[in-house]
């Protein structure tokens, strides 16, 4: 069908690829299957899925670098990605949402959760994109390019994460808004969030060093969150 959304899933064990993708067929999903890291980068180069299901312990190429590569690419930067691994320990979420995963699900896991991840992700990623009809946010020197995924500081490129520039773009689209941490963290990784809302406070203070004098109109608002100060 046309309107058919296109995952493509990445595991090395062939069980779980064939589960994962003949439930994703049976919700009306068509998909492509990798049980290799080098393979998916090679379809990748030719072929534009809508989302990435991508397991962290794969021959040839992990998980963490595809995950590299796919946000270091222009053309592939905000290419939806959930993790799927063995894995569970905290530094482990952070470290794949930090590399621009979208959200994380933990082996052995539930279908229908999955499912319903994959529904979530694709539904925040294609949403905020039709909301985002400005392809910039300026201010004064500080200009932030959405469709590039850059920033900028007084005409100079100011290198941040893909979660620091997600953080700075929710607060510089909305100036003088109050954002709760919460929502904050819901927009970034919705009611699926798996990280405690102090981590937004180490973000908030690695955003403000990086876009130099700019950084003092991110304000913190006691007791509920933070906001982008522009009177």
């Amino acid at each position: 069908m046309p309107n058919q959304k296109l995952v493509a899933v990445v595991d090395d064990e062939p069980d779980i690829v064939e589960l994962i993708t003949y439930s994703l067929k049976k919700d009306n999903f068509s998909t492509e299957s990798f049980t290799d890291g080098i393979s998916f980068m090679n379809y990748l180069s030719k072929n534009r899925p809508d989302l990435v299901i991508l397991d962290i312990m794969l021959p040839g190429l992990s998980g963490i670098e595809i995950c590299k590569k796919v946000r270091s690419n222009p053309q592939t930067k905000n290419l939806p990605i959930i993790i799927l691994t063995a894995k569970d320990t905290e530094t482990d979420k952070v470290l794949g949402l930090e590399l621009g995963a979208d959200d994380y699900v933990v082996k052995p896991f539930s279908v229908k959760e999955l499912i319903s991840r994959v529904k979530s992700v694709m539904r925040r990623t294609y949403e905020r994109e039709s909301e985002e009809e400005k392809k910039t946010i300026d201010y004064r020197g500080l200009v932030i390019d959405r469709e590039k995924f850059t920033v900028q500081v007084d005409g100079k490129n100011v290198d941040l994460t893909v979660t620091e520039f997600r953080i700075l773009e929710i607060l510089a689209s909305k100036p003088d808004r109050v954002f709760s941490r919460d929502s904050i963290l819901e927009k970034l990784w919705g009611s699926e969030k798996i990280v405690i809302d102090r981590t937004i406070d180490v973000h908030i203070v690695k955003i403000r060093e990086k876009i130099g004098k700019y950084g003092k109109n991110i304000k913190a608002v006691r007791g509920i969150g933070y906001k982008f100060e522009t009177s």
